[in-house]
């Protein structure tokens, strides 16, 4: 019996041995592997999140685009980012915006300030007071404040009556901050008044600030020249004629190397002065309106309200890559002078199709199908005008034959593209290699807005409640009367 006891007590033991050593065995493997996973955590972390992390968002909102990748490259000073936020209270979008402005360049420094620690940190920049998660530029003595508020950009909801949040425009707001504050002297852009000018909207004004450009009213009836430090003239649509006087010293500043965006409209008041200013380019407005023959070129049944081609050009590269739509309305042909100096280059930014058509006579205009004397198209509804004039000098132009592409509610139907192309025009007159001139559009949270030209309007109307209908009954037929056959 003690015999047996012995036996069962050893092998008992000798079980309890081999437990305890699988049991160590398991322990030390576990320990092992968090271990690993720890060192490849700490690892990932310390690799740029461009290379471990992937931004699947439709509108590309934690990517730098194209511009701030070649700012932040071509970055020669040191330039600091602080980020005023308390803890626990910080934005991942801007959070993660930031760091990709770090990694960019080895001149960013990211800098995180809270304001309940640093409480004057701020007032050292701004008297205002500043939104939580805002962010303070800084390069030597020049500074500039990017608020948070103007970072996101918020419509109001009617049914509930609440602000909505419907675009981050924090790449753009950041990468004209870094421009501005590396940037020596900024370009100025003089609108020309007096003359019953279209007024810029609060849209438009930010468009062209996030550029860097300050806007100056310019009256030349009062100045006996458009000023030296002009960058560009903005001429928005004057409804009365400039002076004769106004005239000359336009083409002056123009044809000693001057830049200018130049926007008319339709109109049966004589404008000779005004005209006279393109007409020294080789253009001149056509005396009508255009409507389009091409469903796949107009919108909502509007013959007027124009899809224009947008042709192959620096201002329109972003534009045509993006296979985007531009829109405007109640626009005359832009037509090109037979006798032009040789020294004048005339582009085609945006064209209608070759269905359109204009309409000269509106007062006795009885039907929108085209008719008899109707000038034929295409017809160009933009252009660029080049001259050179040796000596590093060339003149470059503008030209929009309606203000309507430059309207908020037309911006807002093709998803803000019309005032992409005002950013690319003021680059393509205002850049240089030296400033870097930028247009970053805001990132839509939304969805983005739909263009269908008419012609997909009408076929998808008669699939949807004709075909659609119609093949179901027939499908429903077939199956009922093989069903009576069995």
């Amino acid at each position: 019996m003690k015999k047996l006891k012995k036996m069962v007590n050893a092998h008992r033991n000798k079980g309890n041995k081999k437990m305890l050593k699988h049991g160590s065995y398991s322990i030390s493997m576990t320990a092992l592997m968090i271990a690993i996973v720890v060192i490849l955590n700490l690892v990932i972390q310390e690799i740029p999140s461009k290379y471990r992390e992937f931004d699947l968002s439709s509108q590309k909102l934690y990517t730098i685009g194209e511009q701030t990748e070649k700012i932040l490259k071509n970055l020669k000073k040191d330039v600091n980012l602080y980020y005023i936020a308390q803890d626990g209270t910080e934005s991942n979008d801007i959070e993660k915006l930031l760091e990709k402005y770090e990694e960019g360049s080895k001149h960013i420094k990211v800098e995180k300030k809270d304001p309940a620690v640093y409480p004057k940190f701020a007032s050292q920049y701004t008297s205002e007071q500043l939104s939580n998660n805002s962010i303070i530029v800084e390069c030597g003595e020049k500074n500039k404040v990017v608020d948070y508020q103007d970072m996101y950009e918020t419509t109001v909801n009617y049914q509930t009556y609440s602000q909505q949040v419907t675009g981050f425009d924090g790449e753009g707001q950041l990468t004209s901050a870094i421009n501005y504050v590396v940037s020596e002297d900024m370009p100025v852009l003089y609108t020309l008044t007096g003359h019953d000018e279209l007024s810029m909207s609060e849209s438009m004004k930010e468009t062209i600030q996030k550029s860097n450009i300050e806007i100056r009213d310019l009256n030349l009836l009062t100045e006996e020249a458009v000023p030296e430090d002009t960058e560009c003239l903005f001429i928005f649509s004057p409804k009365t004629d400039i002076a004769e006087d106004e005239a000359k010293k336009i083409i002056s500043y123009l044809e000693n190397g001057g830049k200018a965006i130049i926007l008319s409209d339709y109109t049966e008041i004589e404008m000779p002065n005004f005209n006279s200013v393109l007409e020294n380019y080789g253009v001149q407005p056509e005396n009508g309106i255009i409507l389009e023959g091409d469903q796949d070129h107009y919108i909502a049944q509007n013959q007027y309200y124009l899809l224009p081609n947008i042709e192959s050009h620096e201002i329109n590269s972003n534009l045509s890559s993006k296979s985007k739509y531009v829109l405007t309305a109640l626009s005359p042909g832009i037509k090109s002078l037979e006798n032009v100096r040789d020294t004048i280059k005339i582009d085609s930014i945006l064209t209608t199709s070759d269905s359109a058509y204009q309409k000269t006579d509106l007062e006795n205009m009885e039907t929108t199908e085209k008719e008899d004397g109707d000038l034929e198209g295409p017809f160009p509804l933009a252009v660029s005008i080049t001259e050179d004039l040796g000596d590093d000098k060339k003149t470059q132009i503008v030209y929009f034959a309606s203000s309507a592409i430059f309207n908020d509610q037309m911006n807002a139907t093709v998803s803000g593209a019309n005032y992409e192309l005002l950013s690319s025009s003021l680059s393509w007159l205002c850049g240089t290699e030296e400033d870097n001139s930028i247009s970053i559009p805001s990132k839509a949270y939304d969805m983005t807005t739909l263009m269908i030209p008419a012609s997909d309007v009408s076929f998808w109307s008669i699939f949807v409640t004709a075909v659609v209908p119609v093949g179901i009954l027939l499908v429903g037929f077939g199956i009922w009367l093989k069903r009576r056959k069995q």
